[in-house]
């Protein structure tokens, strides 16, 4: 369908391989996975360079057939914090454009890269490979500094130069939601012809709903469970849903007895600084017997979290999709989520779910309580969430992207013959 033979994608700080919810393992990780399967099953193999973090790391990884992970050598051989990557950007791009030098001219097509940091790698190999680079932000420093949580610091202004560096530099650029492509053209001047609006999906054959969660669990099946699945950071704003708890609680004292908040997640960004900090708040808040901390879980498991849950909450500050929105409703289990960026897409307000403006807890106490209140009104956006979902298929995801590349590659081809 796109005439293109093989793609090199970038993700310098976070594998493929690494495990979502904890340290920069994220929505993009799955993205990447994801589509770069979907690819290799449309006759596109897909390489996936990633900064090497261990030894015991092999040089190649085969993701999934026509699906490579490849492992480059880039400072220490261990998990570095982002801020610390850009100074071992030379060393990773170098050897980036090695390992295409190894094959004949042309072994690539294209390249895309994904987050800032790897559309600096992107940069260089681009003008040295003579082929077009996609790229994907995946979040902006400019809108998360807009949006910042209390106690976060702000994206540093080597970040935001870097981003528009990517922007000026890339032959196109794919944006989650029609708002993240107003965001690139407004914040960064990019160019209207350039952005491409593509949606991310959910895997809709694992994400469906299924009875029994909770025996798989070991959930009460008469409790109210809410669930926060995610990066433990401020910018995701887990403390919201702990202290809407608490204000629940104080609200009606008899839900303490079947009340189950379930955060699954690890510590990431600046969480990182204080892991504990949400299990210390639920004590100071004096509902450390109601929060429950889950570590991160494949995907399977975190199908039946999903589906074990009354209500999913998603307050983040920021979010460029909201990838847990979209599982959730797949799953059948509505979402109250905040109103900001591509959550007003993943969401349908008032029918899959509800969307809050700010981060108020006493305002998602308040929807939380009404929704626990109502079965009725549960089963109801349940049944609209299913249905919501199955809009955002990966299937979808990949055939749009390869139209896009096909647009890159024939623009491209068209300025060099011009």
């Amino acid at each position: 369908m796109s005439g293109l033979a093989r793609v090199a994608t970038i993700s310098v700080h976070t594998s493929p391989l690494e495990q979502p919810g904890t340290g920069d393992a994220g929505g993009m990780n799955v993205y990447i996975v994801e589509v770069a399967k979907r690819m290799a099953e449309r006759g596109v193999e897909v390489d996936v360079f990633t900064r090497a973090t261990s030894r015991t790391l092999p040089p190649v990884t085969e993701l999934a057939p026509g699906v490579s992970v490849r492992h480059v050598a880039a400072g220490p051989l261990e998990e570095l914090d982002k801020s610390e990557l850009p100074g071992h950007l030379c060393a990773f791009t170098s050897d980036l454009l090695r390992t295409e030098a190894a094959h004949e001219p042309g072994h690539y097509d294209l390249i895309h890269s994904h987050y800032w940091l790897s559309g600096q790698a992107g940069w260089a190999a681009r003008q040295r490979w003579g082929v077009p680079l996609v790229h994907s932000m995946h979040t902006l420093a400019k809108v998360k500094n807009l949006a910042l949580a209390t106690d976060d610091a702000p994206e540093p202004l080597g970040r935001v130069l870097g981003e528009q560096q990517v922007v000026d530099s890339a032959d196109r650029l794919v944006a989650n939601t029609a708002e993240e492509a107003r965001q690139l053209i407004s914040l960064y001047d990019a160019d209207p012809v350039q952005v491409a609006t593509v949606p991310p999906g959910a895997d809709l054959s694992r994400f469906t709903p299924r009875g029994g969660a909770r025996r798989r669990l070991g959930l009460p099946e008469d409790a109210a469970v809410l669930l926060f699945v995610g990066r433990i950071q401020p910018l995701k704003a887990p403390d919201v849903l702990v202290r809407a708890a608490a204000r629940m609680i104080e609200d009606d004292p008899a839900l303490r007895g079947r009340l189950i908040v379930a955060i699954v997640g690890g510590p990431s960004g600046s969480g990182r600084a204080r892991p504990e900090e949400l299990r210390h708040l639920a004590h100071r808040l004096g509902v450390a017997d109601v929060v429950r901390f889950e570590p991160p879980c494949p995907q399977d498991e975190l199908a039946d979290w999903y589906r074990a849950a009354d209500v999913t909450v998603v307050p983040s500050h920021s979010e460029s999709f909201g990838l847990v929105a979209v599982e959730s409703q797949a799953c059948g289990t509505p979402v109250v989520a905040a109103a900001v960026g591509g959550l007003r897409i993943a969401v349908r307000d008032g029918r899959s779910g509800v969307l809050i403006d700010g981060h108020d807890p006493s305002d998602y106490a308040r929807v939380l309580r009404g929704l626990l209140g109502t079965p009725g009104r549960l089963r109801a956006m349940s049944d609209a969430a299913v249905r919501h979902a199955r809009a955002f298929g990966w299937d979808e995801t990949a055939d749009r992207l390869l139209e896009v590349y096909a647009e890159a590659v024939e623009a491209r081809t068209m300025a060099v013959s011009a």
